[in-house]
């Protein structure tokens, strides 16, 4: 654990090195000793600390400092750092303003120079400030802290990033501590620049990008090498499955993803319907797991990475990312998986990240407690959402189009609807639009039957309500179909002679293979897939035998 921090402050260098010298000689055991040479110095030192989560136990500050005094300068500090103890240096004829101090900042004590002998004038009422210090310090947290408001759709963007790809940190709400805004409004005068991520050492990042962020904290975000026998974009159960059976079977991979592994399904709060796990897992979990397992056979893993285009120059691949890099394969296996479709009614767009959620959002479920929340759509992923939130909120509302659940949700998460006292469902019911200025308040809805006009309260609204392929960045490479899935095998466009159009090789396409040959596509982007998990980890395992066969024939 770091050691909490003494902070001495004097512009006279012979005065601060002595200052420094009888307190290490005391408390160096327990506590760092910082010095400061003038005010200008000491706000640079308190607000570094500051940043970098470590607790000042105590300031010791000399009254007459050029350009501020010692009582401004812990003026300061009462804001920054409000549990710390603070004693003043002064000389005689500065004690009417060290007792005026007492009075208009909380002074602790003052000491008067010259403070010899320290074992009688100066350690005794530092010991004693220090013991009251340590009864009500609380155990500071060392590692990450993002600081934000509650209210902001950037922080929101950003906690769910770091929570999907396991990042530990400590969300600070700058509304709620008053240290921490003073901090962000020194570092960036204005407090809509947000969030702020602060590192353990001591450095910060305002506004950052998730790239940034996962350059910051060890995520790898740049390929090893220049070459891989398969390239797989998406990291979603699909394409999970067949990192782990091609690393597994010897061949070089390479993943990347554009935000967090897991897909859809890593958002999930509960999969209990997945053959091996009785009792469940969350989407999280199984990700984490299938992460390890892939990264244990030798798979790479990219994240914050984003693929632009695929260029061909048979027999290779050449995969060209955001950021200018690329990289080339033998074969690329699209699994960039599905996502959430948005729901366009009046009022939604500028509520996204302060009471709209698409999805889970299980990081805001503590700001929800005890508060009333909308589920949209009925769906699985709804239900398992609503059962997640029922723990945390007043009430749940599941708003849906149909009569029931009965054709579109298994029966197990239905009984347990049903069975949950604060859920309630609103059969035949759609949204028309949401009000709101900084977060969500009211939806309003209709009765698809009557045309009805309610109003429903509600601090948060979840939005399930169906998805889209993640395909558009090959739409001039591979073919589609009218929805953007993307057609493979015996689904690819055929001509009169019933041989692939475009296809350029005496062989049939493989099951999995693409209108290009050695570009192959699983999980639920693929025309035909049946959108379940255990469907997808199939797909992507089984697709490894075809990049096999492929790989062996050029």
């Amino acid at each position: 654990m770091t050691k909490p921090i003494i902070l001495c402050v004097d512009d006279d260098p012979e005065v601060l090195a002595s200052v420094e010298r009888d307190l290490r000689s005391q408390y160096r055991k327990e506590f760092r000793i910082v010095k400061a040479l003038g005010s200008d110095n000491g706000l640079e030192a308190a607000e570094t600390i500051k940043k970098r989560g470590t607790p000042i136990a105590l300031f010791l500050v000399d009254q007459r400092m050029p350009g501020m005094t010692g009582t401004d300068f812990l003026a300061k500090m009462t804001i920054l750092h409000p549990d710390s103890a603070k004693v003043l240096l002064t000389a005689y004829s500065d004690t009417e303003a060290a007792i005026v101090s007492i009075n208009s900042i909380g002074l602790d004590h003052y000491l008067l120079k010259p403070w010899d002998p320290p074992e009688q004038k100066l350690y005794p009422v530092l010991d004693d400030l220090l013991s009251l210090w340590r009864s009500r310090a609380e155990i500071p947290f060392e590692g990450i802290q993002l600081a934000g408001a509650q209210w902001s759709s950037n922080c929101y963007e950003i906690k769910e990033f770091m929570s999907r790809n396991q990042i530990p940190y400590k969300w600070v709400d700058i509304d709620q501590d008053e240290a921490m805004l003073e901090l962000v409004k020194s570092l960036t005068k204005d407090t809509t620049k947000l969030p702020i991520v602060f590192f353990p050492d001591g450095t910060h990042i305002i506004q950052p990008t998730h790239k940034e962020i996962a350059d910051k904290v060890g995520l790898k975000t740049t390929a090893d090498n220049p070459f891989y026998d398969v390239v797989v974009i998406g990291s979603g159960p699909a394409g999970l499955a067949n990192a782990v059976y091609a690393t597994s079977e010897g061949l070089k991979t390479l993943i990347v993803e554009r935000s967090a592994p897991g897909g859809q399904a890593g958002t999930s709060s509960r999969i209990e319907n997945y053959l091996g796990f009785p009792a469940g897992l969350s989407g999280a979990d199984l990700a984490q797991r299938a992460v390890a397992q892939a990264k244990k056979f030798g798979a790479e893993l990219l994240t914050a990475q984003e693929v632009v285009t695929i260029e061909e120059n048979a027999p290779y691949k050449i995969v060209k990312f955001k950021d200018g890099r690329q990289v080339s394969a033998y074969t690329v296996v699209l699994a960039t998986g599905m996502k959430v479709r948005k729901l366009e009614v009046k009022g939604i767009d500028k509520l996204h990240g302060v009471g709209v959620y698409y999805g889970a959002a299980m990081t805001e479920a503590s700001t929800y407690k005890g508060q009333d929340v909308c589920i949209i759509g009925g769906a699985n992923s709804a239900g398992q959402g609503a059962l997640f939130f029922s723990r945390y909120a007043k009430s749940i509302t599941m708003m849906i189009r149909r009569n029931s659940f009965a054709e579109t949700m298994s029966s197990y998460l239905i009984e347990r609807i049903e069975a949950t006292p604060n859920i309630t469902v609103l059969p035949n019911s759609e949204t028309v639009e949401v009000e709101g200025e900084t977060s969500l308040r009211k939806i309003i809805y209709k009765n698809i039957k009557t045309g009805e006009l309610s109003e429903l309260d509600s601090a948060a609204m979840f939005i399930f309500i169906g998805s889209f392929p993640q395909s558009d960045f090959v739409a001039d490479l591979v073919a589609r179909d009218d929805k953007g899935f993307i057609l493979t095998g015996s689904d690819l466009p055929r001509l009169s002679n019933n041989r692939p159009a475009n296809w350029n090789l005496k062989r049939e396409p493989f099951l999995f293979e693409t209108s290009v040959p050695g570009i192959f596509s699983v999980g639920d982007i693929r025309h035909g897939s049946n959108h379940r998990v255990a469907a997808a980890v199939g797909e992507g395992s089984a697709c490894i035998h075809l990049v096999h066969k492929y790989i062996e024939a050029i």
